[in-house]
C-alpha cells in the first residue's frame, strides 16, 4: 500500500491546523504552524479566496491525514459510510476513528499515529487477547486492547502512557496502567473524535457536499 514519507510539517502547514503527525511536538513552540505562517510555497501573494469546491477538499485532505489513508481507502470508509443508518458524515468518521491504529494512539501507548501503526503491523498489539496486525482494523465495544511480550517493559511506551494519563485518558476508553490493558467503553460522541468540531459547518458535512457531487 503506498503511504507519504516526505516531510509532515509540510501537510500541516498546507491544511493550516496541527495535524499532530509528529506526536508531542506539535503541541509545543516547536511545531510548524506556530513558527511559519501560511501554506508553504514561494507563491502565497498568489493565493485567492478559496471557493467552494477547494474549502470541500480541504476538508477531506484533513480528515485523510489524521487518519493516516490512502485515496482509495477513504473512498472505500465513505462508501461504507453510506449504507448505514443515520448520517453518513458521523458515520464516516466514526469508522476512522475505531481504526486499531487510532485507539492504539488514544490509549496514550505512543504519540503519534506512525509509531502505533508500527507497533500494529509489528505485532505487538493483542485484541481481545488475539494479535492483530492490520491497523485499519475496526474495535469494538468491550474489545480489550494490550501490549504483548517485551514492548510492555519498553521505556518509549512507559513515557508516553505517564503523559498521556498525565492529561487525561479520552472518556470513551479506559486504560489499566498496571496491566497496560485498554477497554472500548462505549462510541465516541463527535465531539471526542480526533477531527475537530465546528456546529457551524461541520468538516464531515463538507464531505459529504463534495463527494454528493
Amino acid at each position: 500500500m503506498a503511504r507519504y514519507i516526505g516531510p509532515k510539517c509540510r501537510r500541516c502547514r498546507k491544511e493550516g491546523i496541527p495535524l499532530f503527525l509528529k506526536g508531542g511536538k506539535c503541541e509545543t513552540i516547536k511545531c510548524a504552524i506556530a513558527k511559519k505562517k501560511g501554506a508553504p510555497g514561494p507563491h502565497k501573494k498568489l493565493l485567492k479566496k478559496p471557493s467552494e469546491y477547494s474549502t470541500q477538499l480541504r476538508a477531506k485532505q484533513q480528515v485523510k491525514r489524521i487518519y493516516g489513508v490512502m485515496e482509495r481507502q477513504f473512498r472505500r470508509y465513505f462508501g461504507n459510510a453510506t449504507k448505514h443508518k443515520g448520517m453518513t458524515g458521523f458515520n464516516l468518521l466514526l469508522s476512522l476513528e475505531m481504526r486499531l491504529d487510532n485507539v492504539v494512539r488514544k490509549l496514550g501507548y505512543t504519540n503519534s499515529l506512525n509509531t502505533a501503526r508500527q507497533l500494529v503491523l509489528h505485532k505487538h498489539i493483542k485484541v481481545n487477547d488475539r494479535v492483530i496486525n492490520i491497523p485499519s482494523y475496526e474495535v469494538k465495544i468491550n474489545d480489550k486492547i494490550d501490549i504483548k511480550g517485551k514492548m510492555r517493559d519498553n521505556l518509549s511506551v512507559k513515557k508516553n502512557i505517564e503523559e498521556a494519563t498525565k492529561k487525561g485518558i479520552i472518556p470513551w476508553i479506559s486504560l489499566s496502567v498496571e496491566n497496560l490493558v485498554g477497554t472500548v467503553i462505549r462510541q465516541p460522541m463527535r465531539e471526542e473524535m480526533s477531527v475537530a468540531y465546528d456546529s457551524e459547518r461541520p468538516i464531515e458535512q463538507l464531505i459529504v457536499e463534495l463527494y454528493s457531487k
